[in-house]
């Protein structure tokens, strides 16, 4: 069995030697800046490093401190953080900070019980806080460290099962130092993210291979083991492209759900039947039973419906796809203009929609935060006035 000491002398001795050069990380010596790192560690949620550098260069340009942050409106943050998903994250950042300034006169708390009290901080966001910024004794667990610890202890139960992630906790928390404990912690990290990797690990060049069980017992390619995942449901949303004067009409979403507060063309999300007759609501459950397609005719009612706008037949122009963590959504794009039977329309006219919205160009998005598959449906549509010239 690994004891914790051959394990952190041989970890430690490694991280400083092949320890990458990452924006947030100082140099040996240097006080961690704790903003930095609670940044980059809500970033890192989720996302892999090489992504997240851009985006972490680009925040500390904008919001060089916590206090900017917290002052910053709330769609600056979210176009910011434009393509980088999870926009959750973002908003739970953006909240922290303010608590931060509230509450802690702009310093990052370093008690692991302060961390976890701040919107978005988890027991892993914590414990990578606290060590690396401040020196304190905290384990960590994200994907890198439980993968590395069901190896280097040869776990063959599920890790993401209850039992076994608190097992993994435990191990975690046996193993990490009093001493360099953000040093360690950091090891974990980038062991699992260089070396001990999903597929085809590295082991020959693993500076813990002579205490891995699992290497010992040649089943490192089996583990660690994973209970299989729900099947993502099918989700079919399609995208109405309303175009006046050279203009398209934008929304806001709303506060709560999925992309909440991102903008939009009008997305029809729920409309399940060839009848527009019942007003729709965003993020509605799929139903379990197959519907029929939705037609133009429907899609041009349920418009005039939600938006009080009617519009002329739309045409489909493009369908795509885009994965989340549960669902498959495919999603259609329409192109409509409005119909001569609307009365004259400023460029700031308003739907019957209680969320904002906006006639904008495409041209003239950049101050809007747009979620992925949005971002994706305006290619399209500059596509297809490209192929109108």
């Amino acid at each position: 069995m690994p004891t914790p000491a051959p394990l952190r002398r041989a970890l430690l001795t490694w991280f400083a030697a092949h320890r990458r050069d990452l924006p947030w990380r100082t140099t040996q010596g240097e006080t961690a800046n704790a903003y930095h790192i609670l940044l980059s560690e809500v970033m890192l949620q989720q996302t892999q490093v090489a992504t997240v550098i851009a985006y972490f260069h680009r925040f500390i340009a904008a919001f060089p401190t916590v206090e900017s942050l917290a002052a910053a409106d709330e769609q600056q943050v979210l176009r910011l953080w434009q393509g980088l998903g999870y926009y959750r994250r973002a908003r739970n950042l953006h909240a922290a900070a303010k608590v931060i300034v509230t509450d802690y006169a702009g310093i990052v708390p370093r008690d692991l019980d302060s961390l976890l009290a701040l919107p978005g901080i988890g027991r892993y966001t914590a414990g990578a806080i606290a060590s690396i910024a401040y020196g304190v004794r905290a384990p960590i667990l994200d994907g890198n460290v439980m993968r590395i610890l069901a190896r280097l202890f040869a776990i063959q139960d599920p890790i993401n099962a209850p039992a076994t992630i608190k097992r993994l906790w435990s191990h975690a928390l046996q193993l990490v130092p009093s001493k360099q404990p953000g040093d360690f912690n950091q090891a974990m990290m980038e062991l699992g993210a260089t070396i001990c990797t999903p597929r085809q690990p590295d082991c020959a060049s693993c500076p813990v291979r002579a205490i891995c069980l699992a290497r010992r017992r040649g089943i490192v390619a089996k583990l660690p083991i994973k209970k299989a995942k729900t099947k993502p449901t099918a989700v079919a949303h399609h995208i109405i492209a309303i175009e006046h004067a050279g203009r398209f009409l934008f929304e806001q979403r709303p506060a709560k759900g999925l992309w909440s507060h991102l903008w939009q063309l009008p997305t029809c999300e729920s409309l399940t039947t060839t009848s527009a007759l019942s007003a729709p609501t965003l993020n509605s459950p799929t139903p379990a039973t197959p519907v029929p397609p939705l037609t133009a005719k429907t899609l041009a009612a349920w418009t005039a419906q939600t938006t009080s706008l009617r519009i002329k037949t739309p045409v489909e122009i493009a369908t795509f796809t885009h994965q989340t963590t549960h669902r498959t959504i495919t999603f259609t794009l329409w192109r409509a203009t409005l119909s001569a039977r609307n009365q004259p329309l400023p460029l700031k006219a308003t739907t019957n929609s209680t969320r904002p919205t906006t006639w904008r160009a495409l041209g003239d998005l950049d101050d809007l935060p747009l979620a992925n598959p949005q971002r994706m449906a305006i290619e399209h549509l500059r596509g297809a006035f490209v192929g109108d010239r």
